[in-house]
């Protein structure tokens, strides 16, 4: 899951560091802007099953890679 993850994740951000650089900040880099964390909630739940409702969290919640895998592995299911 977390190969899949980081590649969904790099192609949102259009940037593979997110692959690499775990503690990349998303938000305050512009790499996650409105637009991309709400692709990425949708993504991540129609390619790997995890629902993260945007009302649940704040975009501080996932806003380094370690953070959204963090988070995306305490929801998935199974």
């Amino acid at each position: 899951m977390r190969e899949e993850l980081l590649n969904i994740l790099a192609e949102v951000c259009e940037e593979d560091e997110v692959k690499t650089d775990m503690d990349l900040e998303l938000v305050e880099s512009g790499l996650l802007d409105s637009l991309a964390f709400a692709e990425l909630l949708a993504r991540l739940e129609d390619e790997l099953g995890i629902v993260i409702a945007p009302s649940e969290i704040q975009r501080t919640d996932m806003d380094t890679p370690a953070k959204i895998l963090a988070l995306a592995g305490s929801r998935k299911q199974g």
